[in-house]
């Protein structure tokens, strides 16, 4: 059965919520005008907020510790077993997850969490594990990462140096940001045994890149060349070419403003317009990124300088995917912020070809 959404659509008024139901495929169902179809592969998720695809099986992590798997028209929710209690905070759980290099093997992969217990609130990091359709933490690679009432970063990614990557947020702490010795607001990078890399910018530590305010999407183009998506204060969001050891501003220059040996955005959605930016995705040299408060698929021309809309009316997106000139993403109306309608959250695909 096929069902057809048209590219922009107009909100629906809610009447009620009712309660969650598991999720569910859905029969390869596809909403078009005539440029272009949107397919709907999975619905009934809840709070999804990463993406992983290995062969036609997807891994998605739901931000109250699930991970839901879609198979073969199948959707089964997994329940991942964590050392300790999540928050509860706003914007905090289980957020960034990455199936290992070697996962078909393993069947490990690396989550980012949110967690309260009686030395506080923290983000750390963790190898998990598998085994009998439940995850597993087994190992901590990296804990105590400044956590606060917002501002987590999250997002895991394994850069093409074999190294993993981790975007924390200043959690609510701005100057944190300028602090190399803490945490909070930067770009991580860490073996994957959770052990310092030598040639980090920075001797003995974790820091790749620092005065971030809320960076939650990462990618890289084919000649190794690195981006991330940044939340700006209230605007001002950013999308910045990453290098090591650079210094990226934040709390003393966003947006357009600029600063000696700190670095300025590629792009910024200037002081009077947000899209609150999360998964970042590479394909043709443009940048791909998931909205929240844009609520959109935003296109970066690289080459161009040129951003524009190219998926819209579907809510808040969380996260993107591109494999084999496919653009896959999630929404996000479901976290509180959003107005979720039937079957909300879901994981869509389009064509990038089919985009005009």
């Amino acid at each position: 059965m096929k069902i057809y959404i048209p590219f922009l659509i107009i909100a629906l008024v809610l009447t009620g919520c009712s309660p969650k139901q598991p999720p569910k495929a859905n029969e390869q169902k596809t909403e078009t005008t005539a440029s272009q179809q949107i397919e709907i592969i999975a619905t009934d998720l809840l709070i999804p907020w990463s993406i992983n695809k290995i062969g036609n099986t997807f891994y998605l992590s739901e931000r109250g510790g699930n991970i839901v798997k879609v198979e073969n028209g199948q959707v089964e929710r997994q329940q991942v077993q964590l050392e300790k209690p999540l928050s509860t905070a706003s914007e905090a759980g289980f957020l960034g997850f990455v199936l290992a290099p070697d996962f078909v093997e393993s069947n490990q992969a690396y989550g980012y969490y949110t967690y309260e217990d009686d030395t506080g609130q923290f983000n750390r990091i963790v190898r998990l594990k598998l085994e009998n359709d439940t995850w597993r933490e087994e190992e901590v690679l990296l804990d105590q990462i400044p956590s606060g009432r917002v501002h987590h970063g999250g997002r895991l990614k394994i850069g093409p140096d074999g190294k993993l990557y981790a975007t924390t947020g200043d959690a609510l702490q701005s100057d944190s940001a300028q602090d190399v010795n803490s945490l909070g607001g930067k770009i991580l990078r860490l073996h994957l045994d959770g052990s310092i890399p030598s040639d980090n910018p920075f001797p003995n530590s974790y820091v790749y890149s620092f005065g971030h305010r809320n960076p939650q999407g990462l990618t890289w183009a084919p000649d190794g060349t690195m981006y991330a998506s940044e939340h700006g204060n209230s605007a001002n969001d950013e999308i910045n070419r990453i290098e090591p050891g650079k210094n990226y501003g934040w709390p003393e220059i966003e947006g357009t403003r600029e600063k000696e040996n700190m670095v300025a955005p590629l792009f910024t959605s200037g002081s009077d317009n947000t899209w609150a930016p999360s998964g970042i995705a590479y394909f043709d040299n443009k940048l791909y990124v998931a909205a929240l408060r844009g609520s959109a698929v935003l296109e970066f021309n690289l080459n161009t300088g040129a951003n524009r809309k190219i998926v819209n009316g579907l809510g808040r997106i969380r996260d993107v995917l591109i494999e084999e000139n496919n653009l896959y993403f999630i929404t996000n109306n479901t976290d509180g912020r959003g107005n979720p309608e039937r079957n909300d959250d879901k994981l869509y695909r389009i064509s990038l070809s089919a985009i005009d």
